[in-house]
């Protein structure tokens, strides 16, 4: 199926998505993109459904042929503070608020936002796989975290950021185990390896 150029023809939309919310360690990043009408590119989908190496390529791609894009992460203690939710909303609100065109709609991947000023918005479930613009903020928000978290791994090689990128697979689970907690970690998340190394 492929994606939806637009929700609304003759109005400028940004697509927005976030990267990184279900991550043990790390900030959580969010993009807003405008595209024009007629971008197109046979392997934009889904982050989660594009290979690294393509999620690369396009970044540069909708990077450079946007009509407007930003990106804009929530580090982790303002994430235990407020909580992942909310911090994924405001890392949104940051981007669009660092958009250099004023959108007039925002199409939101998921199924809850909070109001941005006075755009309106709609959310849609498994939008990054319906609009185009959401897929581009989704490849935006996912490539510019990986490349935060293998700046940390260089930091703190042992917890294999580099691979894992701060989601709880077994071997970050394991490696909390036997080194504890880092600052990049989130200490508000309700997990068995993190709350075993608070309390």
């Amino acid at each position: 199926m492929s994606l939806l150029s637009f929700y609304q023809e003759n109005i400028v939309e940004a697509g927005c998505d976030e990267a990184g919310r279900g991550c043990y360690a790390g900030p959580v990043f969010a993009a807003a993109v405008i595209l024009p009408a007629d971008f197109f590119h046979p392997l934009l989908n889904d982050s989660k459904q594009v290979k690294e190496a393509h999620r690369n390529e396009l970044r540069l791609l909708i990077e450079e042929q946007s009509i407007a894009f930003a990106v804009a992460k929530v580090d982790v203690e303002e994430i235990d503070q407020i909580n992942i939710l909310k911090a994924s909303f405001k890392a949104m609100h940051l981007a669009v608020d660092a958009l250099k065109i004023k959108p007039q709609f925002l199409l939101i991947d998921g199924n809850r936002f909070i109001k941005y000023k006075q755009i309106p918005h709609q959310c849609f479930v498994k939008g990054d796989g319906r609009f185009a613009s959401i897929a581009a903020a989704s490849i935006l928000a996912k490539t510019w975290r990986d490349e935060y978290m293998l700046q940390l791994h260089e930091q703190f090689p042992h917890y294999n950021w580099k691979k894992n990128k701060g989601y709880g697979t077994e071997e970050h689970r394991k490696a909390i185990e036997q080194f504890g907690l880092c600052i990049h970690h989130r200490k508000s998340f309700n997990i068995q390896p993190v709350q075993q190394q608070l309390f």
